[in-house]
Parts: structure tokens; C-alpha cells; sequence
């Protein structure tokens, strides 16, 4: 029986692999059970797991302009770590990964193998973390690169924009950033799927497919939980000035799905359709 490891399992993704994985052989450590910067701890914790799925991250993109270090530790001494780890014990690691990783400037869907060109300090540990899983690992570890992610286990945006809807008559949303809303349960099964399918090891992108901008997110996710769409009103970035500049462009390509047999995930609206019926939208 194949035995899996899920790290940062009590974040938002990590509980829907908990759900994904449900009757497996699984062990579940929050960041609070395992510091992935620990060699000794994580070599411990990996010894007897056939596959381990890092979920751990530092995903603070605003304070980790000015806190890099803090972020380099999670997102790329991390992985670094683990990689070593699964080599040493003949695991496969999957390593989730992130559209920051790219400028934002594209026109057309990023390729998984498009050069990686990360604008803030979120994106270059997130991309330092790949690049270590690659050299260490190469032919056993899966690079899952997603975006938008909203489902029940955490804070995210979707719940932000319907708890503001309790308190404000409208809400003003950027169309200026374009990208693919997420289901964080669609990409925990997608992986297991992945997994199940012994797919080659590579890079994927674990996003729901089609595209919209953060307006055309936030007026479908009211529409879902019976707000009126209308309330939600257009703007730009320039209205919403943060420390870390975001990618404007976050479309991601899935040819890699195709290449290994698999099927892509649905599109985002079907998703968060979905989404709504199983209760995960509330604020």
C-alpha cells in the first residue's frame, strides 16, 4: 500500500488532499508538527512514505518584500530539504508551485516549460523552490504550479468578497489582473489523479481551466450565492497600490495534462458552481 505524507496539511490545500486521500495510507503534519527547514526532522518524518506532497508555503506575497528571507526559508530551503529527503528514502515529491513564478506580462497561456521570470519576492523563493526540487530530483518530483485558490479550509478571496458584501452596498474589483479562479479540491484530486497515474515526472499546471479577471471572479461567485452581480463594480490596480507588484497576465497552459493521458480540470465557472453546491462559499 503506498503511503503518503501531506506537509502543511492544515492549510486550505492540505485539507482538501486530506479529503482527496480519504481511506489511504496518510500521514498529515501541519507546519506546527514539521519545520521542512529541519534535515533531521523532515528525514524522519519522510523514512517509510512513498510519496510526500508539500503544501507548505509561505503565501504572505505582500510581507515577503520585505520579509524575503522568512520566504526563502519556507518556499525554497524548504523543498530543498524535502527533495534530499525523498531521493535518500526513494519517495516521489510533489512540490506546489505558483503563477508568480512568471512576470505576468504574457498574451497567451504560460507553457509549463516557458522560462520563469518571477517580479516580487514571493515569486523568485517560489521559483528558487522548484529549481532545487528539478536539480535534486529530477526524475522524481512533480512541480504543481497553480493560482486563485479558494475552497473551505482557509481564508482566501472569495469568502473576503462575500463578507464584504455584508457591509458594503458595492464592491470595487480589479479587471486589470486576468487568471484562473481555482478550486483547491479540484487541484487536491487532480494531484492524487497524477499520482494514481504514475505520470511522468515534470511540471504541471494545476489550475481550472478558461480564464476571467478578479471582476469576472467576484460577480459569478455572487451570482452563486444569490448577491446581486451589479453590486460589483469595475477598477484598476492603480486603485489598490500594495508592496508586491502582481502579475497581470496569469493564465496558465495545460498541455502537460494531455501529454501524460490525463484530463485537464474543469473550467473555473463549472468549478466554482460546484463549488457553491458543496458550501464552500461563505464568508
Amino acid at each position: 500500500m503506498t503511503r503518503y505524507l501531506i506537509t502543511g496539511a492544515a492549510g486550505m490545500l492540505g485539507q482538501d488532499l486530506q479529503q482527496a486521500l480519504s481511506g489511504r495510507d496518510v500521514t498529515a503534519l501541519s507546519r506546527a508538527d514539521l519545520d521542512i527547514t529541519d534535515e533531521q526532522a523532515v528525514a524522519a518524518a519522510v523514512a517509510g512514505h512513498d510519496v510526500v506532497v508539500n503544501a507548505a508555503a509561505y503565501t504572505k506575497v505582500d510581507d515577503a518584500e520585505s520579509h524575503e528571507d522568512d520566504a526563502y526559508a519556507v518556499n525554497a530551503r524548504g523543498p530543498e530539504v524535502l527533495a534530499t529527503a525523498t531521493v535518500a528514502a526513494g519517495a516521489k515529491l510533489v512540490q506546489v508551485s505558483t503563477d508568480y513564478v512568471f512576470d505576468g506580462n504574457g498574451t497567451s497561456p504560460y507553457a509549463e516549460d516557458e522560462p520563469t521570470d518571477p517580479i516580487g519576492a514571493y515569486g523568485r523563493t517560489k521559483a528558487a523552490g522548484e529549481d532545487a526540487v528539478r536539480r535534486i530530483a529530477p526524475d522524481s518530483s512533480y512541480i504543481v504550479r497553480t493560482a486563485w485558490l479558494y475552497g473551505a479550509g482557509g481564508p482566501n478571496f472569495a469568502k473576503t468578497m462575500i463578507r464584504l458584501a455584508g457591509s458594503h452596498e458595492t464592491v470595487s474589483v480589479v479587471t486589470d489582473q486576468v487568471g484562473q479562479p481555482t478550486w483547491t479540491a479540484d487541484l487536491a484530486r487532480q494531484i492524487v489523479a497524477m499520482l494514481d497515474a504514475d505520470a511522468p515526472a515534470g511540471t504541471y499546471h494545476g489550475t481550472n481551466g478558461g480564464q476571467g479577471s478578479w471582476l469576472d471572479f467576484t460577480k459569478a461567485i455572487y451570482a452563486e450565492v444569490g448577491l446581486d452581480p451589479e453590486r460589483v463594480l469595475p477598477t484598476d490596480s492603480s486603485a489598490f497600490v500594495r508592496p508586491a507588484p502582481r502579475p497581470a497576465y496569469s493564465v496558465l497552459g495545460h498541455d502537460g495534462w494531455a501529454r501524460a493521458g490525463i484530463a485537464p480540470m474543469r473550467d473555473w465557472r463549472d468549478a466554482l458552481h460546484a463549488a457553491a453546491a458543496a458550501g464552500v462559499l461563505t464568508a
